[in-house]
């Protein structure tokens, strides 16, 4: 699952992996459990090129077993994540920055959302889309959909 931070990608990919009867990981959540802080903390502490780092390695040994995996909203922008994704089933879940702004708040925690997060993730969708476009083998609008609607657009797609 690859998208915007607010996509969904977490909700979302929860639902599919329960529906699917597949285990779910989250590259966030497995960072910060591995490292034991937090994604900001690593931001500060270590610098955006650690974390994508840890972030890349994390992903390819994810996207090696089975399941669903919920990428960072940023992982998108490395060669070698976006390489490993070849011969997967990519789903992009597309929003817009209104159903974003509204689903992650105007406080964000996430780093690279501080300070006008409208204005940021404008600017992220903005160079990210291309690559999300290229990626993804199934795009599904995230907006003014509950996940599990989004959840059987996406099994319906997977089973052409």
């Amino acid at each position: 699952m690859i998208g915007a931070p607010g996509s969904g990608k977490s909700t979302v990919g929860v639902a599919l992996a329960a529906a699917l009867d597949e285990p779910f990981t989250d590259i966030d959540a497995l960072i910060e459990s591995s490292e034991n802080t937090s994604i900001p903390d690593i931001f500060v502490t270590r610098g955006e090129a650690a974390f994508r780092e840890l972030e890349a390695a994390h992903t390819i040994d994810a996207l090696n077993r089975p399941g669903v995996v919920a990428l960072g909203g940023g992982a998108i922008h490395n060669e070698r994540i976006r390489s490993a994704l070849v011969g997967h089933h990519v789903v992009w879940l597309e929003t817009s920055v209104s159903t974003a702004v509204s689903r992650i708040g105007l406080n964000s925690s996430r780093p690279l959302l501080l300070g006008n997060v409208r204005g940021t993730l404008i600017k992220l969708l903005a160079e990210r889309t291309p690559l999300y476009r290229g990626a993804a083998t199934i795009t599904v609008s995230t907006d003014d959909r509950q996940p599990d609607e989004v959840v059987g657009l996406i099994r319906a797609e997977l089973a052409r």
